[in-house]
């Protein structure tokens, strides 16, 4: 498997199977830069509505460059992509899906809560190949534990210590620091280096390199 970060949320992971491979993006935001050139995807995976997750204006160009991608999405991102008049198939919790061979489940249902008086919004964390978790903005924990796990840094809805908690519940042999634009640099290394410090026994925490191709 292969991981590309192009910040915040958004991940191209790469798996070979029968012979293809699999190109699946995930969350192609506001937040994150880089992805607006690639070709041959086979999907792109959106978690929920919110811009830093969503971009409709990046998206419609990486569509047409990529006209044979599905995309998958959870139920409040719906109304915006049809609005835009881009293509969508629209999955939620308990949903699966098999891109290119590789299966997809969905496991999430709802968004953690930023505060009490706001909506509640979709979320679909997305397991992939039962190997690797994008949660999108929730602490859904698998089970059984996965590979890799893409671990949610910093934001409105979240503090470090539930971070911290999530990586030790969830125990994944890899996590890999995502949704940390808001972070200042010097408060995503501070983040980075609690989560290598309070991981669970044979946890590693790899932080990727922006735009930058990596086998886990």
């Amino acid at each position: 498997m292969k991981i590309t970060h192009y910040g915040h949320s958004c991940v191209l992971v790469e798996i070979e199977r029968e012979g293809h491979t699999a190109r699946l993006l995930f969350d192609p935001g506001t937040y994150s830069t880089g992805f607006e050139s690639l070709h041959d995807l086979d999907a792109v995976l959106i978690t929920h509505e919110h811009p830093d997750h969503v971009d409709i204006g990046r998206l419609g160009p990486l569509l047409e460059a990529n006209p044979a991608a599905r995309v998958i999405a959870d139920p409040g991102s719906t109304k915006q992509l049809g609005d835009a008049g881009l293509r969508h198939e629209t999955v939620g919790k308990g949903d699966s899906v098999t891109i290119a061979g590789v299966p997809i489940q969905v496991l999430a249902g709802d968004h953690a809560v930023i505060h009490p008086q706001l909506p509640c919004v979709h979320n679909n964390g997305y397991l992939v190949d039962e190997r690797l978790l994008h949660p999108g903005d929730a602490f859904v924990v698998p089970q059984p534990p996965v590979d890799v796990l893409l671990l949610p840094t910093g934001g409105p809805w979240m503090k470090a210590s539930e971070a911290i908690d999530y990586l030790r519940t969830a125990a994944p042999r890899i996590a890999i620091p995502v949704h940390q634009a808001g972070l200042a640099t010097v408060h995503q290394q501070l983040h980075q280096q609690l989560f290598r410090n309070l991981a669970p026994e044979k946890c590693t925490v790899q932080v990727l390199d922006h735009g930058t191709t990596t086998a886990v």
